[in-house]
């Protein structure tokens, strides 16, 4: 029944809308590098509709413009399948970092929310239930759908106008989503009073990065990286947590 209380009431506070807001800030980042993905699958062949399709079925940025290269070098349909369940493997540590939040809900609801979660939903929601206990169907929704039809747009958008760009790093938009990223990390960080774990965490993952880079292929070092600086967070926040507690 408490458990019950509490999701009717967090339903009630953290509105469709308000979830609709909270996405506002990545517009930008989805709209430029979007628009850079349509371009890309423009040029590679695709048409309008493949784009859309693309868009609306794989729905991951780093995905579909490997996909856009790998169908213009010729590579096998399974080369690219296998490929892109590689990049997208980091996925499963994005959603089992959530999932505490969602335990209350469905399997169909927590499916939906499992599909339409991206690396930025991700950081705007990790940021905004880091002090809560469970998140509201509702605004997840109005998060994720809002990136959703607004990464639709911009691919569709990259596709029809396209031909007038043909090169949209001139104009800095291959750098939106590197600065969209680093301002919900300066965000989060700065909502937090752990500075010193949160600074290790990151030069550790960037540490773990560069060195696995060496051994492993793109995709699965940054895999290899986000488990062990995560491991390395959580190790420091259990000692310093026993160091106040004796």
């Amino acid at each position: 029944m408490k458990l019950k209380e509490e999701v009717v009431y967090l339903s009630g506070e953290e509105s469709f809308l308000k979830g609709v807001k909270d996405c506002l800030p990545t517009v930008l980042g989805y709209l430029s590098i979007g628009f850079a993905a349509g371009v890309v699958q423009k040029t590679a062949g695709l048409s309008i509709i493949e784009i859309t399709l693309m868009s609306l079925l794989l729905y991951a940025g780093s995905a579909q413009f490997i996909a856009a290269g790998m169908l213009v070098s010729g590579a096998p349909i399974m080369s690219i399948i296998l490929t892109i369940f590689i990049v997208n493997l980091r996925y499963l540590l994005l959603s089992a970092a959530l999932a505490p939040h969602f335990r209350h809900l469905g399997t169909w609801k927590n499916t939906l929310h499992g599909f339409l979660l991206t690396d930025e939903t991700f950081g705007v929601a990790t940021s905004y239930l880091s002090d809560k206990k469970y998140a509201s169907n509702r605004w997840m929704l109005g998060l994720n759908l809002t990136a959703y039809l607004n990464w639709t747009l911009a691919n569709v958008l990259g596709g029809l106008f396209g031909k007038w760009i043909p090169n949209p790093e001139e104009f800095g938009l291959d750098f939106a989503l590197p600065a969209m990223f680093i301002g919900l990390l300066v965000l989060q960080i700065v909502s937090r009073s752990e500075f010193r774990i949160d600074l290790l965490v990151v030069t550790g993952a960037i540490l773990f990065t560069i060195c696995t880079s060496f051994i492993f292929s793109t995709g699965i070092n940054v895999i290899l990286a986000t488990v062990a600086a995560a491991a390395l967070g959580m190790v420091m926040d259990k000692w310093k947590s026993a160091q106040k507690s004796s």
